[in-house]
């Protein structure tokens, strides 16, 4: 009941001094939201990371020439080849699947469409390693592949930037770097994944590529699969001793390729993010201090200006606790109210910027009520003080105070 009460008569306080308590509750609702905002920003950012790396594939292995230093400067050395990836696919036991690859940006014309694409040389099983699926038509076979055949698969994006229908593309020419290929499918949309967007990449038969359109025997990357029975330090070892011995390495001599692990360059990325976001959040967090330090003034204040209304509640047989738990209680709504306000605020700013700004945003329910909690938390620590005073001043005195 005393409880309820205290409540009560902190609420008409508040009530009776309405614009001064919005005030007072703006450094509450500026850090609240503010740390809605920027969680929610680094939680949108680490759920990309975490799609990005499903739409790469954490099971897969990338296999690349490795660079030698001139001078200081760093140089490409080519030295990947089909037959790599033939003797990775022939003798790998902890590889279920290897994607040879070779990518160059290209004039792509259809009508009086010019469009410059990356144009990407693999071979069949592309689809199922890197998990795309085809909205239209079909991938090109091993036939096609072994024929150097002239086919070409569209990215998802493609048919927009042609402004024509996906559907009606199949069976269509194309002309890439001024030869004519037939379009036989279009992939469904993949999502773009870092700096690169797979959606606007086209696919042709890797032997086409490599002896009709760029005329290169090498190839750019080498995608691996590592077996589901296996695991990636082991998968990584055996590719090393594969290649080692068909690029004829003498022990202690360095390798001429690298193996990256996607898998580790996105968690990577992700713990970055993560601090990057607690950083932010930690900024944030100090307009809530702040805001605290303003509702310890302003209840200063009150207690000044309420001394007389404390000497008549202590003539009356308030004790000290009465009074202490008024202003404590007091500080705490104050705090409460402009925890909530700030909620809307922090989700409201957090929508507004995935609208119109396009970045991903989550809104969790742990940050929301971290952010309130410490905002409850604020004004009780901050409110112990005024409380104190207004609890510590005599009656007698506070009659007497004009």
């Amino acid at each position: 009941m005393l409880l309820t009460e205290t409540i009560r008569i902190s609420l008409t306080s508040i009530r009776g001094n309405l614009f001064r308590a919005l005030l007072t509750m703006l450094g509450i609702v500026i850090g609240v939201g503010a740390v809605i905002t920027m969680v929610a920003l680094g939680t949108g950012a680490q759920r990309a990371i975490d799609s990005q790396m499903a739409a790469l594939g954490g099971d897969i292995l990338s296999i690349q020439s490795s660079s030698w230093f001139s001078r200081g400067v760093a140089r490409d050395q080519r030295t990947i080849t089909t037959d790599d990836a033939t003797a990775l696919a022939m003798n790998g036991q902890h590889v279920s699947a290897v994607v040879p690859e070779i990518n160059n940006r290209f004039q792509v014309k259809y009508g009086n469409k010019n469009l410059n694409l990356t144009t990407v040389g693999t071979t069949p099983n592309y689809p199922d390693v890197h998990g795309f699926e085809l909205a239209h038509g079909v991938f090109f076979s091993a036939a096609d592949d072994s024929a150097r055949r002239r086919v070409v698969v569209l990215g998802a994006e493609i048919p927009g930037m042609l402004e024509i229908d996906a559907s009606a593309l199949v069976g269509q020419t194309v002309q890439i770097r001024s030869i004519s290929f037939e379009v036989v499918g279009v992939m469904a949309a993949k999502g773009g994944s870092g700096w690169r967007n797979p959606d606007d990449d086209i696919w042709i038969p890797l032997a086409t590529a490599q002896f009709r359109v760029i005329g290169d025997e090498f190839v750019d990357t080498i995608s691996a699969k590592v077996s589901d029975a296996s695991s990636v330090p082991m998968a990584m070892l055996e590719i090393e001793r594969v290649l080692r011995r068909e690029h004829g390495l003498l022990p202690g001599r360095d390798n001429d390729f690298a193996i990256m692990n996607r898998k580790q360059f996105a968690e990577s990325r992700q713990e970055a993010t993560q601090v990057f976001t607690y950083l932010l959040a930690g900024i944030a967090g100090v307009s809530l201090v702040v805001g605290g330090i303003g509702i310890m003034n302003i209840m200063l204040v009150t207690v000044t200006e309420r001394t007389r209304e404390i000497g008549v509640r202590k003539a009356l047989g308030a004790t000290k606790g009465n009074i202490l738990l008024q202003f404590l209680v007091e500080s705490t709504i104050l705090c409460i109210l402009g925890g909530l306000l700030g909620l809307a605020v922090g989700v409201a700013a957090s929508t507004l910027l995935a609208k119109y700004a396009g970045w991903q945003t989550v809104v969790t329910s742990s940050s929301a009520i971290m952010a309130f909690g410490f905002s409850a938390a604020i004004g009780m620590i901050f409110g112990i003080w005024p409380a104190k005073r207004a609890a510590g001043l005599d009656p007698i005195e506070a009659l007497r105070h004009e």
